[in-house]
């Protein structure tokens, strides 16, 4: 029988209570800090991020600890070196909060209460302590515009009464209203209207007002229902970071402000003032805005933001990784990484460089090798187009994330929904340890596991990739070891294009560390055939450019390196 844990956890018992005083330390440290910030003020930019290499955990697929088949944050805690031997140094979490689990725990329940089937609050504080002791930073995945239907605050809201939670919510006045072009739910609740939803039914909107108010019911950003909001959930990242979190990931950041313009400037003034608060207090706090904006999110406030997988706008990133509309069809993929896929680098740097330029002394825009949102480019891609991938997306400026099993080519699989996952459930599938029962994830019957594993012969696990010396894991290892050893491919270190030919399909560039004392030229070839370029300028200090690190076929002859197909060469010059 699978053993059985503690359902909840107390908010101030045992490691939370240490965890708590910790906290009141850190807010005393911080009390002659600024407060109130203005749209000038700048905020603060943790210094750890300029090295941090982040490893996304989705929780109930990484690591079951108890049998029961969903993983959980003690199954987590337990791989920490593995994570840390990968070479990542931070861990982002999807979202672990009490849930109905209606939308994967995006429908969050409790805020302050970690869901009771990865455990309890304490296993979680012992995560943060855990991974503090070994050098890493762990992020949590913040769901701010909206919760669970199934939130005390939403059947608090919902009473006929008027009461302190009546506006925490966007409702209507009648429930005959029209929703003003939102979506909306009636019929649900005593009072009388309806409330408006950010995307499944059951994930009302939480009130930060509207930038144009055209109805009666509709409140402005400065209402005191608005302001109350924001302060909540000031509260939720106050408690998390006293418990010892490092920052959070922030899921639709751009999209708390109801009628906001194309600039979003209600959504960056309300941002300003929750960051700028909590920045004040803990400046080492990060946090990475699901936005995809740049320019946007780190005037908000935000450290970090994501280069999105848009491929409904056939965006930059898109036309990297996925230029197609299906997951697994590679014959008519036109993404750069794909070896057949014909088209040079610019489909990304016509979009990437602008955004980069305009915003590369303000914050990180990060590449990610996949996302809990986003089908995994195994299959389509292989493993040597994979290589050559992840070369590129794990030395580019930014700091870069790494989805779990991407470092041994886990596959996309098409699966039915579980949990709202609809086509997003087979990037969600359990981890891939090695040999033996469910690939070593879980020691629970098949038949009771969150979702299957890949049932297929040649499924790549830890342990396979582990013993084959050419593998992908092999090679992510190299790469992220090579940006932990060379402060030239730091998330801030400068960034030049050396060669990007319209008709070629090679791509170099080169990455200057802050002092200018270390370049590393990056190039990497996704085509079949051989391509070359021209070694910038200046040579390193002995006068010969040296080979740091290679995949395939790479030649230096004087002033000229030649990369064979599908290859990746990494040179000091």
């Amino acid at each position: 029988m699978p053993r059985r844990r503690r359902e909840g956890g107390t908010a101030r018992g045992g490691g939370e209570k240490r965890a708590y005083d910790c906290y009141r330390r850190r807010r005393r440290r911080a009390a002659d800090l600024p407060k109130g910030p203005t749209l000038t003020d700048t905020f603060p930019r943790p210094e750890w991020l300029e090295t941090a290499r982040f490893y996304e955990v989705y929780p109930q697929s990484f690591a079951d600890s108890n049998g029961d088949g969903i993983g959980d944050i003690p199954g987590i805690t337990a791989h920490l070196d593995y994570i840390r031997d990968l070479g990542c140094n931070a861990l982002w979490i999807n979202p672990c909060f009490d849930s109905p689990f209606k939308d994967a725990g995006y429908d969050v329940r409790d805020y302050l209460k970690v869901a009771p089937r990865y455990g309890t609050n304490d296993d979680l504080i012992a995560l943060f302590d855990a991974a503090h002791r070994r050098g890493m930073h762990v992020l949590l995945d913040l769901v701010p515009g909206h919760t669970s239907e199934e939130h005390r605050w939403f059947d608090i809201s919902g009473r006929a009464e008027r009461n302190e939670y009546s506006d925490r919510y966007i409702w209507t006045d009648t429930w005959l209203s029209d929703g003003g072009g939102l979506p909306f739910i009636g019929g649900e609740a005593p009072r009388d209207g309806a409330y408006i939803i950010n995307f499944f039914k059951c994930q009302p909107a939480l009130n930060y007002g509207f930038a144009r108010v055209d109805r009666p019911w509709q409140q402005t950003t400065d209402s005191p229902a608005a302001q109350a909001t924001r302060q909540a959930m000031i509260d939720v990242m106050r408690f998390w970071i006293g418990q010892g979190c490092d920052g959070f990931r922030v899921d639709m950041a751009n999209s708390l402000v109801k009628h906001d313009d194309d600039g979003k400037a209600e959504t960056i003034r309300a941002w300003r003032q929750m960051l700028g608060t909590i920045k004040s207090e803990y400046p080492q706090t990060a946090f990475v805005s699901e936005w995809g904006v740049p320019d946007q999110s780190l005037k908000a406030g935000f450290d970090m933001d994501f280069y999105l997988d848009w491929s409904w706008e056939r965006n930059g990133y898109n036309r990297l990784c996925r230029d197609t509309p299906a997951a697994l069809d590679a014959e008519h993929d036109r993404s750069y990484f794909s070896a057949r896929g014909g088209g040079s680098v610019h489909g990304f740097l016509d979009q990437y460089l602008p955004q980069y330029e305009r915003t590369r002394d303000k914050g990180y825009f990060c590449l990610l090798t996949c996302n809990h949102d986003t089908p995994r480019l195994a299959p389509r891609l292989s493993e040597r187009e994979l290589a050559v991938a992840y070369a590129m997306i794990l030395t580019m400026p930014g700091v870069p994330f790494l989805y779990y099993g991407d470092e041994i080519g886990m596959r996309y699989r098409v699966l039915p929904t579980k949990e709202g996952g609809y086509t997003r459930t087979g990037t969600r599938t359990p981890m891939q340890w090695g040999d033996g029962a469910n690939l070593g994830f879980s020691s629970a019957d098949p038949a009771d596991l969150y979702l299957p594993v890949d049932p297929a012969p040649d499924a790549p696990t830890v342990r396979s990739q582990s013993e084959r010396a050419d593998s992908l894991y092999h090679w992510v290892r190299a790469v992220l070891a090579l940006r932990d050893a060379h402060r030239a491919l730091d998330a801030g270190a400068a960034f030049d294009v050396v060669a990007a030919p319209e008709d070629g399909r090679l791509f170099a560039y080169l990455r200057t560390a802050a002092d200018g004392g270390e370049r590393l030229l990056v190039a990497v070839n996704p085509g079949l055939s051989a391509e070359s370029c021209t070694l910038p300028d200046h040579a390193t200090s002995d006068g010969a450019p040296t080979m740091v690190l290679t995949r395939g076929d790479a030649v230096l002859d004087g002033e000229s390196l030649t990369l064979g197909a599908q290859s990746v060469a990494v040179i000091a010059v």
